[in-house]
C-alpha cells in the first residue's frame, strides 16, 4: 500500500481529491435535504435537484482548481487551508442558489445554506482521516525516527507541530528542566525529567534526541549533548529563530579576539626602518611561503618593496591560498609574485629557481613543526627539517645568495623531542656554512630563534578557541608548563630587522618576556570569550580545563640559550646568543651518519645520531620527570 501511494503523481493525487471531493458535495446535498425534513421526503426533492446538480459539480470543480483545495498536502491542511475551503463552500452556496432560481426549482434558503455547512465539514473531517489512514500506514511500513526532543517551551512546541507533517519522524516525547511542567502533556506530548532520560529513551525507544534549548549557552549545550552521546543516543541542536534569521552567529557566540590580548605585554610594534633596506630592490625568497610564518614574511617583506617575491612551498592549497592574497595586494605595486610548488630538498629544483630569478635574500620558514606529528615520523621530519636545510643553504651559497636567514625554535636548545632536535641540527649546519664556507663577500648566514608564535596554525590559542565552539574541555598537558609567546606580527618583523643586521653565524635570539603558563592562558581564553571556568570550586562554570599529561617529547619549559650568555644589539628586542657548534668534520660525520639512518629507514639509528650530536637530547627530558616526581 505504501509503495503505491508514494507511485501516485501530482495529476492522479488532483484526480483523487477532485473525485472526493464531487462525492463529497453529492453527500451533503442529500444531508441538507433529509436535515430539512421537506414534505414528500428526500427521494423527490433530491430528483429535482438533479437539474442544478451538474452544473454545481462542474462549478465545485473549478473553484477547487482555482482555489487549490484539490492539490493541498493533507500534512499542510490547517489554518489557511481550512479558511480556503470554507470560501470553497460558500461558492458551492452561492451557485446552488443562482441554479436552483434559473430553473425554477424552490427550495427553502436554509438548505442551501445547511448544504454548505454539511460540505464543508465533511471536506475536513474526510482530509483529517485521510491523514491518519495514510500516517497509519507510513507507521505500519516504514521505520519512522522516534524523537525526543530536549525543551519544552516555544521552540520545542513548534518543533512538534513541524514534525508532526513529516512522513518519517515522530515525536514522542519532551524533557524539561522546569518542574512545574513534568508530568504534564504539552502539545498532546508527555513531559519528562531530564534525570530520566536513559529510562524514557529505552522504554519509548528513542532513536534521537533535538536539543531545541536555543537559550541556552552552546557550553551548556555541547555537555548536555555530550551526556546524552554517552547514552548512546543520536543528538542534534536546533539554532534560535535569531540565529537562523542570520541576527546572531550560529556557531560563534564570542566575538573575535586578537592574539595580542593573551601576551600580558606590550606588543612589540616599531617600524623597520634602516632594516627594510636590506630587502628593497631585490629578489626575496620565502621558503614555507603558505604557512603561517612563512605567509607574514611575505607580506612584511612586500612593505619592503622588492622588485621579486619567490613563494616556495610545498602545500599547494596553501601556495595557492598565498598567492592569490598577495597578487591581490601587489596590484598595481610594480612587484613580480612567483609561485613555486617544490621540495626543499630537491637540490635540482632549487638551483634552479635561485639561479632563474636570481634570488638575493632567503627567508626559510619551511619546516615540519609540530612535536608530536615529528615525534611519530622522525625520519620525515629530520629529512625536511635538516637535509632541507643542508640543500637550500648550500645551493644559496653556488647561487651568490646575498643572505640566508634560518627562522629556528626555542624547542632547539637541549632538545627533548626529534622536531627540536631538527631544528638544532638545521643551526649546526648553518654555524658550519658561515663559519667554513662563506668567504668574504659570500652569502650571509643567520639564524632566529624564538618560541611559540600565538595564532599560527597548530599553536595553543586557536586549538583552545576551537575547544570552546565545541563546549570544551580546553586540554592542558600539565598544570605546570609554560611557554614563550609573541603573536606572528612581531615575530616575524623582528625576524626581518635581525637578518638585515647580520653579518655572519649569529644566532639571534628574540626578546619574548616572561613565559606564560598555558594553564593560565586557557583560563584567560575562557575568560575572554564570556565563559566561566568550571572547576572544583565552580561546578556550575561553563568550560571546564583538562589535563592530559606530558606528550612525548614535550618540556615543562622551553630555554633561548644553550649558553645563557645574551648580548645586546641596536634593537633592545634583539640579542645574539654566543654558542659553539660543532667543527667542519663534526657536521659531516653526524650528517653522514644521519644519512645512512634514512636510507635503513631506522628510526632508533637517527635517534642515537641525534643524541650523539644534540647537545641535551634526552637529558632534559629525564630531569623534566625528576622535578614532576619532586612536586
Amino acid at each position: 500500500m505504501l509503495n503505491v501511494i508514494k507511485s501516485l503523481t501530482k495529476r492522479q493525487k488532483r484526480g483523487i481529491m477532485l473525485t472526493l471531493d464531487s462525492g463529497l458535495i453529492i453527500l451533503a446535498i442529500v444531508f441538507a435535504l433529509a436535515a430539512q425534513g421537506l414534505p414528500g421526503g428526500v427521494l423527490p426533492h433530491l430528483i429535482d435537484y438533479m437539474t442544478v446538480l451538474p452544473y454545481v459539480l462542474i462549478f465545485g470543480v473549478a473553484v477547487s482548481l482555482w482555489l487549490g483545495v484539490c492539490t493541498t498536502q493533507l500534512n499542510s491542511y490547517e489554518g489557511a487551508a481550512i479558511g480556503t475551503t470554507g470560501v470553497f463552500a460558500a461558492s458551492l452556496v452561492a451557485i446552488s442558489i443562482i441554479m436552483s432560481w434559473i430553473v425554477g426549482l424552490t427550495l427553502p434558503t436554509s438548505v442551501h445554506v445547511v448544504f454548505g455547512a454539511a460540505f464543508f465539514s465533511l471536506v475536513v473531517i474526510a482530509r483529517t482521516v485521510l491523514l491518519q489512514v495514510v500516517l497509519a500506514i507510513y507507521r505500519r511500513s516504514s521505520s519512522r525516527c522516534r524523537v525526543l526532543i530536549y525543551g519544552a517551551g516555544t521552540t520545542g512546541t513548534q518543533i512538534v507541530s513541524a514534525l508532526r507533517r513529516h512522513e518519517s519522524i515522530e515525536p514522542v516525547a519532551f524533557v524539561d528542566d522546569n518542574a512545574a511542567i513534568q508530568g504534564l502533556n504539552v502539545a498532546n506530548i508527555p513531559v519528562y525529567n531530564p534525570l530520566r532520560i536513559a529510562e524514557v529513551a529505552k522504554e519509548k525507544q528513542i532513536d534521537r534526541v533535538l536539543l531545541a534549548i536555543p537559550s541556552l549557552t552552546l557550553p551548556k549545550q555541547a555537555q548536555i549533548a555530550r551526556r546524552l552521546e554517552q547514552m548512546g543516543l543520536e543528538v542534534q541542536a536546533l539554532p534560535s529563530f535569531a540565529q537562523l534569521i542570520g541576527g546572531e552567529a550560529l556557531l560563534d557566540k564570542f566575538k573575535p579576539l586578537h592574539a595580542h590580548s593573551f601576551l600580558n605585554r606590550d606588543e612589540f610594534d616599531h617600524s623597520l626602518n634602516d632594516g627594510s633596506a636590506c630587502y628593497a630592490g631585490k629578489v626575496v625568497l620565502v621558503s614555507g611561503a603558505g604557512g603561517s610564518i612563512g605567509s607574514e614574511l611575505s607580506r612584511q617583506v612586500l612593505d619592503c618593496r622588492p622588485t621579486k617575491l619567490v613563494l616556495f612551498e610545498l602545500s599547494e592549497l596553501a601556495l595557492y591560498n598565498a598567492d592569490l592574497e598577495l597578487r591581490q595586494v601587489t596590484e598595481g605595486a610594480n612587484i613580480e609574485i612567483v609561485p613555486v610548488l617544490g621540495s626543499i630538498t630537491e637540490a635540482r629544483q632549487v638551483r634552479k629557481v635561485l639561479m632563474e630569478h636570481d634570488v638575493d635574500v632567503i627567508l626559510h620558514a619551511a619546516a615540519y613543526k609540530h612535536v608530536p606529528l615529528v615525534e611519530s615520523n622522525p625520519l620525515a621530519g629530520l629529512v625536511n627539517n635538516v637535509f632541507g636545510t643542508q640543500t637550500l643553504a648550500e645551493q644559496a651559497l653556488q647561487a651568490n645568495v646575498e643572505r640566508f636567514i634560518l627562522i629556528s625554535s626555542d624547542k632547539a636548545v637541549r632538545p627533548t623531542n626529534v622536531m627540536g632536535a631538527s631544528k638544532r641540527l638545521a643551526e649546526l649546519v648553518i654555524q658550519d656554512l658561515a663559519a667554513n664556507r662563506s668567504g668574504a663577500g659570500g652569502t650571509i648566514f643567520s639564524m632566529v630563534r624564538f618560541g611559540n608564535v600565538l595564532g599560527s596554525s597548530g599553536s595553543v590559542v586557536p586549538l583552545f578557541q576551537d575547544q570552546l565552539r565545541r563546549g570544551g574541555p580546553l586540554t592542558v598537558t600539565d598544570p605546570a608548563v609554560e611557554r614563550y609567546f609573541m603573536t606572528v606580527q612581531e615575530a616575524v618583523k623582528l625576524v626581518l630587522q635581525a637578518g638585515a643586521m647580520a653579518e655572519g653565524g649569529e644566532v639571534f635570539v628574540l626578546d619574548m618576556g616572561k613565559p606564560i603558563q598555558i594553564f593560565q592562558l586557557a583560563k584567560q581564553v575562557i575568560e575572554s570569550a564570556g565563559y566561566t571556568l568550571r572547576d572544583a570550586e565552580n561546578p556550575d562554570g561553563d568550560i571546564e580545563i583538562a589535563f592530559t599529561g606530558l606528550r612525548p617529547g614535550e618540556k615543562m619549559s622551553e630555554e633561548l640559550t644553550l649558553s645563557g650568555e645574551l648580548i645586546g644589539t641596536r634593537n633592545p628586542k634583539i640579542f645574539s646568543a654566543r654558542e659553539e657548534g660543532l667543527s667542519e668534520m663534526e657536521v659531516a660525520r653526524a650528517l653522514r651518519r644521519l644519512r645512512e639512518a634514512m636510507v635503513a629507514s631506522n628510526e632508533d639509528m637517527a635517534r642515537a645520531v641525534i643524541m650523539g650530536w644534540v647537545e641535551g637530547f634526552g637529558q632534559a627530558s629525564v630531569a623534566d620527570d625528576l622535578d614532576r616526581k619532586l612536586s
